[in-house]
């Protein structure tokens, strides 16, 4: 694939992905991307496997599903309108239509009877449970599955400077051996830039819920930190982590495990923390090659901003 298409594409999907709850015109991602609106269509669909519609669908309807989980607060209809949709009775559908499951079934796994297969296994051959979201079931997994015994559960608020990184996306999502591949690529080319590989300081950004969304189409990014005199080209793509406070926690396990931990921290550590979760994806800070010692180390960071009272 032509890395300037893939560049260019990857703009969108940041364009996308920072404006879900707002009305997004074909002609607008068009644009910025630099295709015409002609060919943007079809060359969207074939980097990305999907329409720009159905992206955009999709991710609505995930980040909605996340809102229903974690922010129980707020109402079915208040998330309706936040991600985008006319009316609580459209949103239904529309989850409904997509996970098999209606959005009060989502909040209340114990009381479904029946559900439908949904799009997302139809389509995306992903089977999706309701109740493998819901945070106490997360919660009391977490503390008492016995691989995860030996990590360390306190939560530490840090502040972070901003940290210049060079990044590079996985082409199969979350799927290991498109992950391992990325960074690689990313690793070879710090070395070529003159950072070792043990002062390389490595994050992911991790941008989707493996429960909701299909493993090849979550969005995952290895990043490298680098001084502000490394000039940074295409197929690498430079960013930044901001400047803030940040919720770490540190774990050591299983790979497959990641997942429980990360959602411990917004049903344990979130409620009662006087924070709410910043619009920025989790971090994952690397501290070992798993690839090497069978195990992963690392520090999971959640951006964090000061509770509304709205």
């Amino acid at each position: 694939m032509n890395k300037v298409y893939k560049a260019r594409i990857d703009k969108v999907i940041q364009y996308i992905e920072a404006h879900l709850s707002k009305k997004i015109s074909l002609a607008e991602v068009a644009e910025i991307s630099h295709f015409s609106v002609f060919h943007f269509h079809r060359i969207f669909t074939g980097v990305v496997g999907e329409t720009v519609n159905d992206y955009i669908a999709r991710r609505r309807l995930e980040k909605a599903v996340n809102l229903l989980i974690f922010k129980t607060e707020l109402s079915i209809t208040q998330i309706a309108l936040d991600s985008g949709f006319s009316s609580s009775a459209n949103f239904s559908k529309a989850v409904r239509l997509h996970f098999g499951f209606s959005p009060s079934e989502i909040r209340n796994p114990d009381k479904v009877k029946d559900s439908k297969i949904g799009k997302i296994s139809s389509k995306y051959g992903k089977d999706f449970n309701p109740s493998d979201l819901y945070p106490n079931r997360i919660t009391n997994e977490v503390m008492n599955n016995t691989n995860l015994k030996g990590i360390n559960m306190k939560i530490e608020v840090r502040e972070l400077e901003r940290q210049r990184v060079c990044t590079l996306v996985s082409e199969g999502g979350y799927e290991s051996e498109a992950i391992y591949t990325a960074w690689d690529k990313l690793i070879d080319w710090a070395v070529g830039n003159g950072i070792k590989p043990e002062d390389q300081k490595r994050f992911s950004f991790a941008f989707n819920n493996p429960t909701v969304t299909p493993i090849d189409k979550c969005r995952y990014v290895s990043s490298i930190v680098i001084g502000d005199d490394i000039q940074v080209n295409s197929p690498f793509i430079l960013s930044e982590i901001p400047k803030g406070k940040y919720a770490v926690l540190y774990y050591k396990g299983h790979p497959e495990e990641t997942i429980k931990a990360i959602l411990s921290i917004y049903s344990d550590w979130l409620p009662d923390s006087g924070f709410e979760p910043d619009e920025f994806p989790v971090l994952e800070r690397y501290l070992n090659d798993a690839r090497v010692d069978g195990y992963l180390e690392m520090e999971i960071h959640v951006k964090l901003k000061d509770l509304s009272n709205v």
